[in-house]
């Protein structure tokens, strides 16, 4: 049997992926469905829910759930719903994020705006991931967990909101590999580059500063973050941050933003 011919099991695996209603985040849980694992659609949009879920080609497989993950009691309503639906929760998917706008540079990004990206990437991200892990880890179960983070944990946006909070999730990241290996609990981090999905409106000219010439798509991301996922495929893998950009983090095309009125 080949290696990749089944990187889960659809008998003990479940998955629960947050901003699964369009971007990667649909991508990912659309292929985890198709490998057959169970898995809660989590997005603050009950028309892309459905949406996602009635493309699935194992819709029988998906579970629905909508709300604001910007809300600590929408995080626990979330966890209460999936453990319901699912038992423990094997693989967890971080891919919620509230839209950004190019307008939103430093003189001008609010407050509510700010805490909103922060509270959805970074605090919801931490306090699904833990409490999903103490239950596996009560259980004696193995656990893999995923962040989308950016290229912009490391590269300046003009957008600060933005990414110093994908910058804490790239460290989460490492905090909760480091915390959680000895559990058999694997974190690790997919970080997109310019891809064409979800709050990210493409600009077709970024293209010609890509090497492989092209924007990305949501399911240019979704092959790798399900290996990462499997461990079967990735077991030994912890604490890593795989780039799928087409090349363009060899480069930095972002200007300063203007600042003036």
């Amino acid at each position: 049997m080949s290696l990749f011919s089944t990187p889960f099991d659809p008998v003990r695996d479940t998955a629960l992926v947050t901003g699964a209603g369009n971007g990667i985040g649909r991508a990912i849980a659309l292929g985890l469905v198709g490998e057959g694992v169970r898995t809660v659609f989590a997005d603050i949009s009950a028309e892309r829910v459905s949406a996602a879920i009635s493309a699935s080609s194992r819709p029988e497989l998906a579970v629905p759930w909508v709300g604001d993950l910007a809300k600590l009691d929408a995080c626990d309503a979330l966890l209460a719903a999936a453990h319901a639906a699912l038992g423990e929760v094997s693989h967890f998917v971080h891919s919620a994020s509230p839209p950004r706008h190019e307008a939103d540079h430093a003189l001008a990004v609010d407050r509510r705006t700010w805490q909103e990206m922060h509270a959805v990437n970074l605090d919801a991200g931490f306090h699904l991931a833990r409490e999903i892990a103490k239950r596996l880890i009560a259980a004696k179960r193995p656990g893999s967990f995923l962040f989308l983070t950016s290229l912009h944990a490391g590269t300046p946006r003009n957008l600060p909101h933005y990414s110093t909070a994908k910058a804490g999730m790239a460290m989460l990241v490492k905090e909760l590999a480091k915390s959680f290996g000895r559990y058999d609990i694997r974190v690790n981090a997919l970080v997109p580059g310019a891809i064409a999905a979800g709050g990210f409106v493409a600009d077709a000219s970024l293209a010609k500063h890509i090497p492989l010439g092209r924007l990305g798509a949501a399911d240019d991301l979704a092959p790798m973050a399900l290996a990462v996922l499997s461990n079967k495929l990735s077991g030994y893998v912890t604490g890593a941050a795989f780039v799928v950009d087409g090349g363009l983090s060899l480069t930095n095309w972002f200007e300063p933003p203007a600042l003036e009125d």
